[in-house]
């Protein structure tokens, strides 16, 4: 075993007391007996790319849903199983860490060794690199002792590496087989359960006996769907920050002099953004889905920020804090164009030295007028998806200085009297990354682990692993299983003239919703968040006491809760059954045949509207 990894921790006295926790299981999943009730074929959320992506997963597509059962559940069709033969289960991290992964990891061992002793954990060290070199090693009680319950990846360490070409897929295929695994768990985001899908549909294709489940690990928050609320290590990230963030809007109320421009992490959805305002009550909170939906310009949003200053100039105020997400720079629409010229020569090899020189004429006049900075950063070779090195780009900074520049022109001219301004920029992105997880991320993450060995109890390839109703007690959490590829959408993009491209199926990243419920109560707080100093501060990640069982406010606003809806429908369809039966009477009848009527016309118009093509009803 590689020395630098499933070394037994030091632990500090609050550790300690962390890793004695155990987290609670569901009743659907306590006891030696899985019961999985098996729903309809779940298909993608898009049906006009159905047709792409059953084509590219012929053997894991429309494969069914999977909701696992209590003991005392009364489902005749169940399948139940209470034989647990002796598996061979290996797990990796795959992508950036998240707080909460080390308990994915406990919660698939002990259900792994509570079904069968004899039973095998094998991790990976040092992520996808590890899987396609086999380098493994099997994970006991005494490795993951110190572990439990606490930040990081270093148990076994990660990379960001895609397992995407023909040569790495096939090198885990060929380390799963020499490692005779039963299953492979990868655990990660968007990019990575992608690769978890096409490793799946790959072999089942080879008749590979290994089973690949996915695990919705990732701070960003940005892996959501109908199947997934929300991720693991998202309510950490946000309650960290949230504090770093009330902590600054206290000096900024106490000195009263300084406008605090913070930058969050989050790629390039602002999910982040959006919890840590709704905790935390900045003055303002500027979202990228919000900035691409309006087609704001980088000078729209400097004027935006300008006139909040010069409104709190007037009475009295000469501070803030002001909030940026880091995928901004790629939500205006300007700079989003300036980089994809600057990628594109990029692809074609010219150097960093020479690509201000080959610029458009629009795109050099931007490139010219912005700072030394901001030029030096934009230049940076895109990371492996395309998109621009985020982390290093110090948008903040930028809108920092747009702002001074702005507010020096109005005072010199007159039309602002108020004093000169005064800008802090801060970039809250690692800080948080290898903090001990919070009390709900523990749980969640534990949970999911169980959930992939009751995944691979039913025989299930290429599924991830689903909880939902999280906004409930534990007790109340339903726990299940959906197809990635029924999570994945095919993005359309131009090119030129008349030319359209389809990209490839994958999960992609999930947006602020700018017609959701947490949106909503955002901007319905915005103007009270800009003038008022409603500053909150949710204090320290709480483990126990007051603020441990604290939820995220963007989930917990959200009628998120996909399966319960849908047994909630189905509990309907049955009462219909037992009431219209032959013998009811007409009018009865009469109702039903109406009500039914149109229920199916209006589903067929939502249908036949969302994938663009006509219906006959």
């Amino acid at each position: 075993m590689d020395s630098d990894y499933g070394v037994p921790r030091e632990l500090s006295e609050v550790q300690k007391k962390r890793a004695l926790y155990q987290p609670e299981l569901p009743p659907c999943l306590q006891g030696t007996t899985v019961r999985v009730e098996y729903g309809d074929a779940a298909i993608a959320a898009d049906p006009a790319g159905a047709h792409v992506i059953s084509h590219a997963f012929p053997h894991t597509y429309g494969q069914p849903l999977a909701h696992f059962l209590r003991k005392t559940a009364n489902v005749p069709e169940a399948t139940v199983i209470a034989e647990h033969p002796t598996v061979r289960v290996g797990v990796v991290f795959c992508g950036r860490q998240s707080p909460g992964g080390h308990n994915v990891i406990w919660g698939l061992y002990e259900a792994i060794k509570a079904h069968n002793p004899n039973s095998m954990l094998i991790g990976f060290l040092g992520g996808s690199d590890g899987l396609l070199a086999q380098k493994a090693f099997e994970i006991t009680e005494e490795v993951l002792s110190s572990y439990k319950n606490q930040g990081g990846y270093d148990m076994l360490g990660r990379t960001k590496d895609q397992i995407r070409t023909t040569e790495q897929v096939n090198g885990a295929m060929a380390s799963c087989q020499a490692l005779k695994l039963d299953a492979l768990v990868i655990i990660g985001g968007v990019t990575s359960n992608t690769d978890a899908a096409q490793l799946a549909e790959t072999f089942a294709e080879a008749k590979c006996a290994t089973k690949v489940v996915g695990v919705p690990v990732t701070l960003n928050g940005d892996l959501k769907n109908q199947f997934v609320e929300t991720t693991v290590g998202f309510d950490t990230i946000c309650k960290v920050n949230s504090q770093l963030i009330s902590n600054v809007c206290t000096d900024a109320l106490s000195a009263e002099k300084y406008y605090y421009f913070i930058r969050m992490m989050g790629r390039k959805a602002s999910h982040v953004a959006l919890e840590c305002a709704l905790q935390s009550h900045p003055n303002m909170v500027i979202l990228g889905e919000e900035v691409a939906a309006s087609k704001l310009t980088i000078f729209d949003i400097t004027k935006q920020i300008c006139d909040a200053v010069q409104a709190r100039a007037e009475k009295d105020k000469y501070h803030g804090v002001v909030l940026i997400p880091e995928g901004l720079v790629e939500s205006i629409p300007e700079l989003y164009a300036l980089l994809q010229e600057i990628h594109g020569l990029h692809g074609k090899g010219v150097s960093m030295e020479n690509i201000s020189s080959q610029l458009s004429p629009w795109a050099s006049a931007l490139f010219e007028f912005l700072p030394p900075f901001i030029r030096k950063q934009l230049l940076l070779h895109p990371e492996s998806d395309d998109s621009a090195q985020l982390s290093q780009i110090e948008t903040e900074k930028l809108l920092a200085q747009l702002v001074e520049d702005e507010m020096n022109r109005r005072l010199k001219e007159g039309t602002y009297k108020g004093k000169k301004f005064n800008a802090i920029c801060h970039f809250f992105g690692y800080q948080a990354r290898g903090s001990l997880p919070s009390k709900f991320d523990c749980d969640y993450a534990y949970v999911l682990g169980h959930v992939c060995y009751h995944i691979l109890a039913a025989g299930l390839n290429g599924y991830m692993a689903t909880v939902t109703n999280l906004k409930s007690p534990v007790n109340k959490w339903r726990c299940g299983a959906a197809p990635i590829s029924s999570m994945m959408t095919v993005k359309r993009w131009s090119r030129g003239p008349a030319a359209t491209q389809i990209g490839k199926p994958a999960v992609h990243m999930a947006t602020v919703d700018l017609k959701g419920k947490a949106f909503e109560l955002l901007r319905n707080s915005s103007s009270s968040f800009l003038m008022d100093d409603i500053y909150r501060n949710p204090g320290p990640l709480q483990f126990e006491g007051a603020g441990a069982d604290t939820k995220p406010i963007s989930l917990c606003v959200e009628d998120q809760d996909y399966m319960g809806r849908i047994k909630k429908l189905q509990e309907y369809l049955e009462k219909v059954k037992s009431i219209v039966k032959p013998g009811c009477s007409q009018d009865v009848l009469k109702a039903a045949l109406s009500a039914m009527s149109s229920v199916t016309e209006t589903l067929a118009i939502m249908t036949s509207s969302s994938t663009g093509q006509g219906i006959s009803l």
